[in-house]
C-alpha cells in the first residue's frame, strides 16, 4: 500500500470517527445505510468479493436472492463500522439492556477449571459490542490486533479498544505475541481472537461450505498447550440489538489435535454464519480458489 493510499485510509477512518459521534442516531444509520446501498450499485472489487463468498454460503439462492443479500450484507458492514465508530461515546449500560447472550455458562465453566478460556470468533456481526459485554462480565480480556499503517491509524484503533476495556497485543509475525496469550490463560484469564480469516503463512486448511480455505491455527494452539478451553462464538445483529451464542468447549489436549480442532471451529462458525448470512462481513478473498487464481493472474501479468 503507497503512503498516500494509507493518508487516504486514515483521513476516511478519522472522518467516519467524526460524523458518526456528531449525527444524531437515526440520522447517521440512515446516512451509513445509504453509503453502503451507493457502494452495492458501484459493484467494486470488494462487493464484487462479497457476493463471490456468499454464493458459497447460500447455493441455493438465484440472482434476485443474492442481490438482496448483498445489499443487507453491506448494510450490516456498514452498520458494523457506524456502531464502532460510536462505541467509545456510547453509554454501555443502554447499549447492553440491547444484548441478548447465551451459553455463558460455557464460560463460567472453563474458568472454573482454572486454566483460562480461548474464545474464537468469525468476522460477523458486530465483535466489538461483543467485546464491550465480554469486558464487563470478566473485568477485561485479550486480544490480538493486526498491525495497520500507518502506524498513526494502528494507535487510533488501539486507543480505541483499549477504552472498551480490551488489552491489546499487536501481532507481530513473532513470538511476542503468543507469549502475552500464554500468560494470560495461564492466570487463568480469557483470550479472544477472530478466528475465521488466515492473517499469516502458517494457516491450517479446512473445509468450509464444501471448499478449502485456511484458518488460523492459533486458538486450537493455544488451548493445546495450555489446557484452556477452546470456545467458538456466534455473533449476529437482532433487529436493534445484537445477538451472541457460546457454543460448547472443543476439547483440544495435544498439538497433534489441532488440525481437526481448527476444522471444527470451521463447523461451528459454518452452522452460524448460514443461519445469518448478511451478518458475516468478509469482503477479501477468502477461499484458496480465488486465492490461488488471483495469484496465477499475477504471475500469468509479470511473464
Amino acid at each position: 500500500m503507497s503512503a498516500l493510499s494509507q493518508r487516504l485510509g486514515e483521513f476516511g477512518y478519522a472522518t467516519g470517527w467524526r460524523l458518526a459521534r456528531r449525527l444524531p442516531r437515526p440520522v447517521g444509520t440512515a446516512v451509513f445505510a445509504l453509503g453502503a446501498d451507493v457502494a452495492t450499485r458501484r459493484g467494486g472489487g470488494g462487493v464484487r468479493q462479497l457476493r463471490a463468498n456468499l454464493t458459497r454460503v447460500v447455493p441455493q439462492a438465484d440472482e434476485q436472492e443474492l442481490d438482496e443479500l448483498v445489499r443487507r450484507a453491506m448494510r450490516s458492514y456498514a452498520r458494523y463500522w457506524y456502531e464502532s465508530f460510536r462505541l467509545p461515546s456510547t453509554d454501555k449500560d443502554k447499549l447492553l439492556a440491547n444484548f441478548t447472550i447465551t451459553g455463558v455458562e460455557n464460560i463460567d465453566a472453563a474458568l472454573a477449571e482454572g486454566n483460562g478460556a480461548v474464545i474464537a470468533l468469525p468476522h460477523s456481526g458486530n465483535w466489538d459490542v461483543a467485546g464491550v459485554w465480554l469486558a464487563r462480565y470478566l473485568g477485561g480480556f485479550t486480544t490480538v490486533v493486526e498491525r495497520l499503517k500507518p502506524e498513526s491509524l494502528f494507535r487510533r484503533f488501539v486507543a480505541y479498544r483499549e477504552s472498551l476495556g480490551f488489552e491489546i497485543v499487536p501481532l507481530t509475525g513473532d513470538s511476542a505475541a503468543m507469549r502475552v496469550l500464554l500468560k494470560r490463560l495461564r492466570e487463568n484469564k480469557v483470550v479472544c481472537l477472530v478466528g475465521d480469516r488466515d492473517l499469516t503463512t502458517s494457516g491450517l486448511e479446512v473445509k468450509f461450505f464444501g471448499e478449502r480455505t485456511r484458518m488460523p491455527a492459533g486458538p486450537a494452539r493455544l488451548a493445546a498447550t495450555t489446557g484452556a478451553a477452546l470456545l467458538p462464538v456466534g455473533s449476529w445483529y437482532s433487529g436493534d440489538g445484537w445477538e451472541l451464542r457460546v457454543h460448547p468447549r472443543i476439547r483440544v489436549t495435544a498439538r497433534a489435535e489441532v488440525p481437526a480442532a481448527t476444522q471444527a471451529l470451521a463447523d461451528v462458525f459454518a452452522g452460524d454464519i448460514a443461519a445469518h448470512p448478511a451478518d458475516w462481513h468478509m469482503l477479501q478473498k477468502f477461499w484458496l480458489a480465488d486465492l490461488e487464481a488471483a495469484e496465477l493472474a499475477g504471475l500469468e501479468e509479470a511473464s
